[in-house]
């Protein structure tokens, strides 16, 4: 049974990413959005700067989605909404992955994952998923040339792999150190604040994961010493977190 849910379960998933990219790629703005998106488009075009702190991560993906257009600066514009629908497409696949591994969690304890079990698990990530596909401000941001459709997909992505981390950690069957992840979690938040500083509010999550799996003797008030000092760090490295502290001082 874990075989074929394993199978039917990656074929699912796919199969929503593809929906929900499909539908944003159909809804696509058909040239520039009313606010920031012209400044994108444009300083992806050319890679030029953006305005501060920047978004190289961004841009340089951008230019590459633009090389579609084939020189036609009239689709430019389109080219990168469609890239924006692309990212969005595989944040709801990935959302779909990460809802199916913790309800899978609920149901180990219970026993081995049979019929009805594997119904309602990927019953609840479809539901959840699509959900979020059609949420208004979601499907909003996945259609026009803005930061956020790519910075979901990064949050989504490495969440998920904290998620690998913590299912391969005791796991003997895998032979690869499952730390792997951990490195690639790291490499992937250094990408990302090159689109936004929004997966930046995935390490808390990431912190309590790791602090629950590695800790025999979890505790309250371990978690909320884990949690300081996450925050801590998170302050130190955004000036504007710890100057709000001073000034409600």
């Amino acid at each position: 049974m874990n075989k074929k849910f394993k199978v039917a379960n990656t074929i699912i998933g796919i199969l929503i990413g593809i929906i929900a990219s499909a539908v944003y790629i159909m809804t696509a703005e058909p040239t520039v959005s009313w606010w920031d998106c012209g400044e994108y488009i444009a300083t992806t075009s050319k890679l030029l700067v953006g305005h501060p702190p920047g978004a190289p991560t961004f841009q340089i993906i951008g230019r590459i989605a633009t090389l579609f257009a084939g020189g036609d600066v009239t689709k430019m514009a389109f080219c990168v909404n469609c890239m924006s629908a692309v990212c969005s497409g595989l944040t709801i696949m990935f959302l779909y992955f990460t809802i199916v591994r913790l309800a899978r969690k609920l149901f180990v304890k219970q026993g081995e994952i049979n019929l009805p079990r594997a119904i309602a698990i990927i019953g609840a990530a479809m539901v959840g998923a699509l959900t979020y596909t059609f949420s208004d401000t979601f499907w909003f941001s996945a259609v026009e040339g803005e930061v956020y459709a790519m910075s979901s997909f990064f949050t989504a992505l490495v969440f998920w792999c904290i998620l690998k981390w913590d299912e391969e950690y005791d796991n003997p069957k895998v032979n690869i150190n499952p730390n792997r992840w951990i490195v690639l979690i790291a490499y992937l938040i250094g990408l990302s604040i090159g689109v936004h500083l929004l997966n930046l509010l995935t390490l808390p999550a990431i912190v309590l994961i790791i602090y629950y799996k590695l800790s025999k003797e979890a505790t309250g008030m371990g978690a909320v010493l884990s949690m300081a000092i996450i925050s801590s760090v998170f302050a130190f490295f955004c000036p504007p977190v710890w100057m709000l502290l001073i000034w409600a001082l």
